[in-house]
């Protein structure tokens, strides 16, 4: 049986890390300050080790960094990893924007007192018949 490995682009990387929700849980934990391994443990009914996974998952990814300062092993956010999860999604971001703006004003013109709203339009075959 060939087993094949293929190297991950950044984005998939990324994706793969957000996808399990304590690794998410980490990273808003992170994002109130630094932490220690110990301290991210607490909320957890994981062991030392089990976190300790899930950090080098999210710092193979780019989102977070770890230090050193004595004994202590301060964990960071990195919000630069995020980055190309931001780029990916501003597409859709517009996409979507540009839709709520339209139904924004579509929503105006029938609420305004001085536009009746439109009627509806029956099909050709129905228009034919009447005459």
């Amino acid at each position: 049986m060939w087993l094949f490995f293929v190297k991950s682009d950044p984005l998939t990387t990324t994706f793969s890390a957000l996808a399990d929700p304590t690794r998410r849980a980490i990273l808003a934990r992170l994002a109130q300050g630094e932490a220690s391994v110990n301290q991210l443990v607490e909320p957890f009914s994981l062991s030392q080790p089990a976190i300790s996974k899930h950090l080098k998952v999210l710092e193979r990814a780019g989102l977070i960094t770890r230090g050193r300062a004595a004994q202590w092993r301060p964990c960071k956010l990195d919000g630069a990893g995020l980055q190309g999860v931001a780029d990916w999604l501003e597409p859709y971001r517009r996409f979507w924007e540009a839709r709520l703006d339209r139904l924004e004003e579509h929503l105006r013109i029938l609420q305004s007192p001085t536009t009746q709203p439109p009627q509806p339009t029956q099909p050709a075959e129905a228009q034919e018949t009447k005459e």
